[in-house]
């Protein structure tokens, strides 16, 4: 290191004991300090000075950046100083709203130049764009304007790959007899990148960061789902340098009732502070978190600059209603309405007299693990004479083959044998012993087995036109809320048993004669 880099460093590092009026006299007289510490500061500021070595494209400064940089930079103080948490973060933004530059890309870079020692853990939905996101933020402390205002932090040169890249950092030391300074090269903090799902074996973070943990043309999948919340719950959250300290922050568009949003929120026990940012707020005004933020909205749009209504238009067009709701309204529910317009059931306090019912159908969605994955679901139905369908009895459960069975058995007694019994029958050979199997456990009773062939949303349409025109009561009971619930959210639902069983009982109570069917 020659004598003059090393002066200027460690006129640098003696900043902190340094008198602040003779600090600011310093930075009046160099320029580059001055640019230095006003992009310390400012996140934003930071992002604003080094967008060049990001993108190529000219920049849109809507007011979410400095809204959401000033969020991030409240968090990373209280880490930095190994205060408690407040809460986690969850951030729903649309795509294409420079949320990953400024989360994924510019945050890390932004934290070294303050707090060189602290570590990440980044992780986004494809390894791919993890390490995407990892190498533009490399690319950018390897930047020559990085360097000139930060010449006191570089990357390690044998721990320097997309996956896994660590910061050194200069430190004076002063020798405790002589008195001298000297420059002491430090291991600082890493950043870790890796896809949702895995491995993070050996890891430990001060901030853990998720960037779109699902992939929108996957997450309708309950299996994605599942999977994403599992990590995020069991894996990522015991990576923490400090379970009381180190923050959890999830950007993501809504894009599924229980994605990582949905799941986390529902948790009551748990503090997380939602940001939620619709791209327009003349059909998602509801889902705008904080309220207070609506004043930034021009015309009801959120960045009407790069997303004026004609593009909304279109996008509405390209996407759909429930691609636009998640990506733009940031909703599991499309503002045209779900399949279900649920405020249309009506719901009875009392039993209609037996004179006034056709026929009583009860459904059975059956599935067999017991305690996880998808219910069984009995409803109960009525053809009544006035043209409407009443259900008035809901059983829900994950029960074992033989819990099911025996439930099953039970409930129809309870009906009674003027109740024809349907079940669903499974393609395959394992469906049908299934089938088989149900209907010898309900000799003595009218059952029959349901070969489904078309998907859960196209038998439900005949069934939802019914409901969205008022003609299905439900009789008051424990269970109407989530029977509602799940209308409410279809085909984007969590759970679709109570819905696809609902379906099956009108298909079979409409009907007048039983065809094609096996008992």
């Amino acid at each position: 290191m020659s004598r003059y880099v090393r002066k200027d460093a460690l006129k640098r590092q003696r900043e902190n004991i340094i008198p602040k009026s003779a600090r600011f006299q310093a930075l009046l007289l160099d320029p580059l300090q001055i640019k230095a510490e006003k992009c310390r500061r400012s996140l934003f500021e930071f992002m604003k000075e080094f967008w060049p070595e990001v993108s190529t494209s000219d920049p849109t400064w809507n007011w979410h950046l400095e809204y959401l940089a000033n969020e991030l930079e409240r968090m990373m103080y209280r880490v930095a100083n190994r205060q408690p948490k407040e809460y986690d973060l969850i951030i729903n933004i649309s795509p294409g709203t420079t949320k990953s530059t400024l989360c994924s890309i510019m945050l890390n870079a932004w934290v070294w130049a303050k707090w060189p020692w602290l570590r990440f853990i980044n992780a986004s939905y494809s390894g791919a764009l993890s390490l995407e996101h990892s190498e533009l933020c490399r690319d950018l402390i390897r930047s020559e304007r990085y360097k000139r205002l930060f010449p006191y932090l570089e990357i390690k040169q044998d721990k320097d790959t997309k996956t896994n890249f660590k910061i050194l950092y200069d430190e004076e030391h002063l020798d405790s007899i002589t008195g001298e300074a000297s420059i002491l090269k430090k291991s600082g903090g890493n950043r870790y990148s890796t896809s949702v799902g895995g491995t993070l074996t050996g890891f430990h973070a001060d901030v853990l960061l998720v960037d779109d943990p699902l992939d929108p043309q996957r997450a309708v999948s309950d299996i994605e789902v599942l999977k994403a919340n599992t990590w995020i719950d069991q894996t990522l959250s015991t990576r923490k340098v400090d379970k009381a300290v180190t923050p959890t922050i999830i950007i993501m568009q809504r894009l599924h009732q229980n994605d990582p949003t949905g799941y986390l929120l529902s948790k009551k026990n748990k503090k997380v502070k939602h940001i939620c940012l619709p791209g327009e707020i003349r059909n998602y005004r509801k889902n705008l978190k904080p309220k207070a933020l609506a004043k930034y909205y021009k015309d009801d749009l959120f960045d009407p600059v790069r997303m004026p209504w004609k593009v909304l238009d279109d996008l509405r067009v390209d996407l759909g209603e429930f691609g636009y709701a998640s990506q733009i309204g940031q909703s599991a529910v499309s503002d045209k309405g779900n399949l279900f317009k649920v405020e249309h059931f009506q719901i009875i306090h009392s039993m209609v007299p037996d004179p006034d019912i056709v026929r009583s159908i009860r459904y059975w969605d059956k599935a067999g693990t017991a305690g996880a994955g998808a219910y069984t679901v009995g409803v109960l139905m009525h053809a009544l004479k006035n043209g409407k369908f009443l259900i008035t009895d809901v059983k829900r459960g994950r029960w074992s083959t033989e819990q099911r069975e025996a439930i099953i058995r039970q409930t129809a007694e309870a009906d009674g044998t003027d109740t024809i019994i349907w079940h669903e029958q499974e393609p395959g050979s394992g469906g049908k012993e299934s089938a088989e199997g149900t209907i010898r456990n309900l000799a003595g009773y009218i059952t029959y087995a349901d070969r489904v062939t078309r998907n859960k949303e196209m038998r439900a349409d005949p069934y939802s036109v019914q409901v969205n025109n008022g003609n299905v009561l439900l009789l008051y009971a424990p269970w109407n809320q989530d029977f509602i619930e799940e209308h409410r959210y279809f085909p984007n639902s969590t759970y679709k048993d109570q819905v696809d069983a609902a379906s099956g009982a009108f298909s079979k109570a409409v009907r007048k004669k039983i065809a094609g069917a096996i008992g």
